[in-house]
């Protein structure tokens, strides 16, 4: 037996209608647009209304998707969503979205891997589909950052944006998207970004209950220091090298520190697409946000090989090199 193969063959996205400049922010913290740009490389982000939720996001992008792509998902057999920001604890955000697009018989889950979770979603829905257990897997990265964001700290404030991003992973026999991919997790760094919920302790160590909370230089370090070396295990795990990637897609954490990880790493910031500059970090969004702006811009066409590297809160890291199929 043959085994299957599997492809992503639409894309979608969708941000609130509400924007969030520097301007604005001066009015809320001691900061100033020059500040801004010259740490972050942000200058706008999209804010979710006070009822506009994780999930409403999220269908936002599946119906983008559909009306950009004349595709129908209410044959998926899989729902994954890819969120740190959930409206419940359960049910859980995919159920939420299955209900309101009204997919009669679809599994759903939730995953929770931060930043780092749409790549993380992509490997799971590869998995489900090449080994023939399901046809459609519908995935989608979505969260509502607003929501957590302490706006009276003037270090975290600034960096956070809304909005949802989803992709169709379906089976075909005669080509792979996927070429490779890795993951992985530095458990011990998990202090360094948080937001509690039923404790309030983490190692021994009290946290500050309630928002994001989010040490930003130890972060930063740690990305420069792995994502480069990461990257080029992810090459050597495919068996090209660096010039062979169109486009390298990381998490839009921080433009800085996307420029650095170019620096050390096999890839420069030239082949480097991100949604930093007008979405903010939008964590397990990001990543979609970016290739459908790069798709708008003529710049992603069919056929490319791009690099996907997520890394956030956890510490988790998922990084995959796929052949691009829309």
């Amino acid at each position: 037996m043959t085994q299957s193969k599997s492809k992503i063959t639409a894309i979608g996205t969708y941000v609130p209608d509400k924007v969030l400049t520097n301007a604005d922010l001066e009015k809320l913290v001691e900061t100033s647009d020059e500040w801004i740009v010259q740490r972050t490389g942000m200058r706008e982000r999209r804010i979710a209304e006070p009822e506009q939720y994780v999930s409403d996001l999220a269908v936002g992008a599946v119906r983008d998707m559909m009306q950009r792509y004349g595709v129908d998902v209410i044959d998926s057999d899989m729902i994954l969503v890819a969120t740190s920001t959930p409206e419940y604890s359960f049910p859980s955000t995919a159920s939420r979205v299955q209900s309101q697009l009204g997919i009669k018989s679809t599994g759903a889950l939730d995953l929770n891997a931060a930043c780092a979770g749409f790549v993380y979603a992509l490997q799971l829905a590869d998995g489900l589909v090449t080994s023939g257990m399901y046809r459609k897997v519908l995935v989608i990265g979505a969260e509502t950052l607003s929501k957590i964001t302490d706006y009276s700290d003037r270090t975290t404030c600034v960096l956070f944006g809304d909005g949802a991003g989803a992709v169709l992973v379906e089976r075909d026999e005669n080509y792979s998207g996927f070429v490779a991919s890795l993951s992985g997790t530095f458990g011990e760094g998990g202090i360094h970004l948080y937001k509690t919920a039923l404790s309030e302790k983490m190692d021994g160590r009290e946290l500050k209950s309630g928002c994001l909370v989010q040490n930003g230089r130890e972060i930063y370090k740690w990305a420069v220091r792995n994502i480069p070396d990461g990257m080029r295990v992810l090459l050597e795990k495919a068996k090209m090298k660096a010039d062979e990637i169109n486009w390298f897609v990381p998490h839009s954490a921080n433009l800085r520190m996307i420029e650095a990880i170019c620096e050390r790493g096999p890839i420069s910031m030239g082949r480097t697409l991100t949604s930093v500059e007008y979405r903010g970090n939008t964590s397990a969004a990001s990543i979609p946000l970016a290739l459908q702006l790069a798709i708008d811009e003529g710049r992603l066409k069919s056929g490319d090989h791009v690099m996907l590297y997520g890394f956030g809160g956890g510490m988790t890291y998922a990084g995959s090199i796929i052949q691009w199929s829309i």
